[in-house]
């Protein structure tokens, strides 16, 4: 297994600031976060970095933090990928459910860089073990994480290119807390499984709507309503499950450090 490209951050007393940009952790009772807190290890991940390919024993858990994201990717034989599901502040990628040998489906390949934390899977399969909350809180985590996939495959079978985009889009917001996002239409076709010619037609038909505004690495959310006009029930239909799944992990703004 090719090591991931993660280096740690400047120093790890960040690991404090960046639990509470995740949501997932930031959920937890202290006394039941206390169970990982000394075995978080704050790391930068980097646009394109592969954390585990399929068939990888996954060795750590992530856990997103601030404005990062992480997508699923299923790689077919002839080359083509694309996206089965992202996660982002919300959530966490790893050994979240099972125990012993874990090896992965799919590819784990960071979108949107920035910082994470991460743990031994081990070291998390112990904390679980010694705390039934941190059993449940993972294991409702995962039902929230395989609605969302299967959505993506209904979505994907049913509804448009533009409406699937615009829903991409929409989420991807919601992870980042920012109507700027860092991302190329190359990266975006991926993510869709389409080719870049269809989603620039795509992208210039929500342009010219004044929907969004897009520029070389970079896509900028003009009418955050009117794109949800636009897009599918399928991102307001994840959200609901999750809030209804997860009603302890609440939004929370990025929280920025004193000289950011």
């Amino acid at each position: 297994m090719k090591q991931p490209l993660t280096r740690p951050t400047e120093s790890n007393a960040s690991v404090g600031h960046h639990l509470v940009s995740n949501r997932l952790l930031a959920s937890l009772q202290p006394r039941d976060r206390a169970l990982l807190d000394s075995y978080l290890e704050a790391v930068t991940l980097y646009q394109g970095e592969v954390l585990f390919e399929p068939g990888d024993d996954v060795t750590r858990t992530y856990f997103p933090c601030a404005s990062t994201m992480v997508s699923f990717v299923v790689v077919m034989q002839s080359g083509r990928a694309a996206e089965a599901a992202t996660v982002g502040r919300e959530g966490a990628l790893g050994g979240i459910v099972s125990s012993g040998y874990k090896p992965a489906f799919t590819r784990a390949e960071v979108q949107i860089p920035g910082p994470a934390l991460r743990i031994e899977t081990s070291r998390l399969e112990e904390a679980k073990e010694r705390s039934a909350t941190l059993r449940d809180l993972f294991s409702r985590y995962a039902d929230a994480l395989l609605a969302q996939i299967i959505q993506s495959v209904a979505c994907n079978a049913l509804h448009s290119l533009e409406a699937r985009c615009c829903r991409w889009l929409l989420t991807t917001q919601d992870r980042v807390n920012s109507a700027e996002i860092p991302l190329t239409q190359e990266a975006l076709a991926e993510m869709l499984g389409v080719q870049r010619t269809t989603v620039t037609s795509v992208a210039r038909a929500l342009r010219a709507r004044g929907l969004i505004r897009y520029a070389r690495g970079q896509i900028v959310i003009l009418d955050r309503a009117r794109l949800e006009g636009a897009a599918c029930e399928c991102h307001s239909a994840v959200k609901q499950h999750f809030d209804r799944v997860l009603p302890e992990v609440k939004p929370q703004s990025i929280l920025l450090a004193p000289d950011g």
